[in-house]
């Protein structure tokens, strides 16, 4: 086979076009819940309960997944979740009720919460810890490129078809690209188009290897786990906002409708995209200019980002669909800085052997917070509104800067093979 430069960016790409697969499944509930709650007769807080059950099933999954994923390999692991959850995302079409929509979204979130995991291992097996953050950017990219493409394509399928068949042809694209992933991807040692320059340098530097991998349980009693996972569960409500609420927002208190949604609820996730790459660059760009350790910078962009997410908990005071529309994007771009630098930490402070399980369980962390905090908006929005829910998102980014702030000593690069 003809050797490849740069393969490892290479991987990057099919790492974020899974992740788009991915998004634009999960996704797709969100764009279509205004049709939903009509033809199924729903209340809020029964979509909450929908929404919950996806959340539920992908907390409780991430780490078994990462298991899974470590423990048979990341080549099929990885190809066979994909093929499940787009299977799942299929059967959606024949949900006749509320209670079946939950039903099937637990059976989605229960396979798509390989994939965060999933690529968080292959940029630790693909990447030098210089170039981690640059690569999750662009891998991150994904969960809001999905997002951004399911509003158009959602409404532009549903428009000409249905909603079942909206559902159909958001999963059968991750059946495409688990295809994809099983032609193409191997590990470095097992590539045969990487250069022997490519492999020197991914090696370079690496962690020594693990003599076992850590258990379950040696994982969650480091003080490093906990510094990174608390601020993941702080953080994640606000995501978990954006991709499953922001369209009922807009159809509950901005009076748009299904057309009017396709055009603006896609922005949120462009700057979100912007703010996932760059956040990629701006580690590096603080290590080399104001020499700050590694760890220190991705802490850094973290604190920034907090403060930018004040600007949605301010969307309750604006009176403007366009300005809530524009203080969303703000938050869609600091959020997934926020995102991008917590999940190379854990890239950063744990080996390839164990970030799998490790990773998993930093995103149960914060897709328990995103679970509470969706249940709590179905129970609470149809009283007192949306906008001090908005509010609490500011507050809950803040504190996990301070507190990923205060625990930054006990974040340390595992030692490289000398």
């Amino acid at each position: 086979m003809r050797r490849v430069p740069h393969l490892r960016w290479w991987i990057v790409g099919l790492i974020c076009a899974g992740t788009i697969a991915n998004y634009l499944a999960r996704n797709s509930l969100g764009v279509l819940a205004p049709e939903l709650t009509k033809v199924m007769h729903m209340t809020t807080e029964q979509y909450s309960f929908v929404v919950a059950g996806f959340q539920l099933a992908y907390t409780v999954m991430q780490p078994i997944a990462g298991m899974i994923v470590d423990h048979i390999g990341l080549r099929a692991g990885f190809a066979l979740f994909g093929v499940a959850w787009s299977v799942a995302n299929m059967l959606h079409a024949f949900a006749a009720g509320w209670l079946g929509l939950m039903f099937f979204r637990g059976l989605l979130g229960t396979f798509e919460s390989a994939a965060i995991p999933s690529g968080i291992k292959a940029i630790a097996e693909w990447f030098p810890a210089r170039e981690r953050s640059v690569a999750v950017g662009w891998f991150n990219a994904g969960t809001s490129l999905g997002a951004l493409l399911a509003p158009p394509v959602v409404a532009i399928v549903m428009l000409y078809t249905d909603w079942r068949m909206a559902f159909v042809v958001t999963g059968a694209v991750g059946l495409l690209w688990s295809l994809a992933w099983w032609i193409f991807y191997r590990s470095p040692g097992d590539h045969p188009a990487i250069t022997d320059k490519e492999r020197a340098l991914i090696a370079e530097g690496r962690p020594k290897p693990l003599a076992r991998r850590a258990t379950a349980r040696e994982i969650l009693t480091t003080r490093r786990f906990w510094v990174i996972a608390v601020p993941r569960f702080l953080a994640e409500p606000a995501w978990q906002t954006f991709s499953f609420w922001i369209p009922i927002y807009l159809a509950k208190e901005r009076g748009m409708d299904i057309k009017q949604i396709a055009l603006f609820a896609w922005l949120p996730f462009l700057a979100a995209d912007l703010g996932g790459v760059l956040s990629g660059y701006f580690s590096p760009f603080l290590v080399k200019h104001f020499r700050l350790p590694l760890i220190t910078s991705r802490v850094t962009g973290v604190a920034i980002a907090a403060v930018l997410m004040i600007a949605p908990g301010c969307i309750g005071l604006v009176t403007s669909p366009y300005m809530a529309i524009a203080l969303f994007c703000v938050g869609g771009f600091a959020h997934q800085v926020i995102s991008v630098l917590i999940n190379t930490l854990s890239a950063d402070v744990f080996t390839a052997e164990e970030v799998g399980v490790a990773n998993g369980f930093v995103g149960q962390a914060g897709w328990t917070g995103g679970l509470l905090f969706s249940l709590l908006i179905g129970r609470l929005a149809d009283t007192v509104g949306f906008a001090p829910l908005f509010g609490m998102l500011s507050v809950f980014d803040i504190l996990g800067a301070i507190v990923l702030i205060a625990g930054l000593r006990h974040l340390r690069l595992p030692e490289p093979v000398k």
